[in-house]
């Protein structure tokens, strides 16, 4: 094969780490096949004085990606998949699911291993409202504030003493060669992960037949059966990546089981649900566990959200 393909990726470097990823995989199926990096930097990189919730949310993480490959700038685009919102953009396609790296919440600290070990008034630090409403709701306590950046930037500012901890998605620190830096793994009763947290997806225009055939194989046919159920969750409840919300699904044989929360962005109220079923109905389980916390009230924690 003698052809070239473009990935588009923001140029932090996890985004690079994961585009790399993709390219390595490519060139590994394809021999011959030439991969380029088109690096940008996005308006949610750009904007590190507020929060993602005020400026638009994670979706600004990857519309100038879209821009470039409508714009033939680029034939794919590489993403987080829980920076990817529920409800895909027309004209858009996830056309691959990597294999998941570690789902896990981390925490980040030189002095405490444990949430539980974590002195009363101090200062974690956090991007996500999701992580701040289940620390809150399990660690009333403490005092959570925002911090943004690349890992290394929020690495930094807890170096400096801004922080008594952070929380960071463990398959981050994974891919940059930094697990040495966490202290201890948020258990899912305390930090559920968010939708497609630990998984990466490859974006591309709909019906690009050459880019589905190319990126056919870096499918893994598990990790899409899961991001299904819990885009379908989040995307039944209305949410976005910035929405107090986390689901995380496991294939366990032929069965998927799914579990969903909603919170407040307090963490004063917290609505845990879970559903069990076939495997291949993974989109309708998600939805299903959505109509179910809608019935209990998830619509009212979404609004004080």
């Amino acid at each position: 094969m003698n052809s070239t393909i473009r990935i588009a990726t923001r140029e932090s470097r996890l985004a690079l780490w994961q585009a790399e990823h993709v390219a390595t995989l490519l060139c590994r199926q394809h021999p011959g096949l030439t991969v380029e990096l088109v690096p940008m930097t996005t308006k949610g990189d750009q904007i590190l004085d507020t929060t993602l919730a005020k400026i638009g949310g994670k979706g600004l993480f990857i519309k100038e990606l879209e821009a470039a490959m409508l714009e033939n700038r680029a034939d794919i685009a590489v993403h987080s998949m829980k920076d990817v919102p529920a409800q895909m953009p027309e004209g858009f396609e996830i056309i691959a699911v990597l294999e998941r790296e570690d789902p896990r919440d981390a925490l980040v600290s030189a002095h405490y291993m444990k949430i539980e070990d974590i002195p009363a008034d101090s200062i974690v630090g956090t991007s996500s409202l999701r992580r701040q409403a289940q620390l809150q709701h399990a660690r009333p306590d403490l005092r959570v504030e925002p911090v943004r950046g690349n890992v290394e930037t929020r690495l930094g500012k807890l170096d400096r003493g801004h922080f008594a901890a952070i929380l960071l998605a463990a398959a981050g620190l994974k891919r940059l060669g930094l697990e040495h830096r966490i202290a201890g793994f948020l258990p899912y009763e305390v930090s559920l992960p968010a939708v497609g947290q630990g998984a990466v997806g490859v974006e591309c225009l709909a019906g690009n037949a050459r880019v589905a055939a190319l990126l056919a194989p870096l499918e893994d046919e598990a990790t899409r059966r899961c991001v299904d159920a819990e885009r379908a969750f989040a995307g039944g409840l209305g949410a976005s990546c910035e929405s107090p919300v986390a689901g995380f699904a496991v294939i366990e044989g032929d069965e998927l089981f799914l579990r969903g929360l909603v919170a407040t962005r307090t963490g004063s109220a917290v609505l845990h649900g879970q559903v069990r079923g076939p495997a291949t109905g993974a989109a309708a389980l998600g939805a299903a566990l959505a109509a179910e916390l809608f019935d209990r009230g998830a619509a009212a924690l979404l609004q004080d959200a």
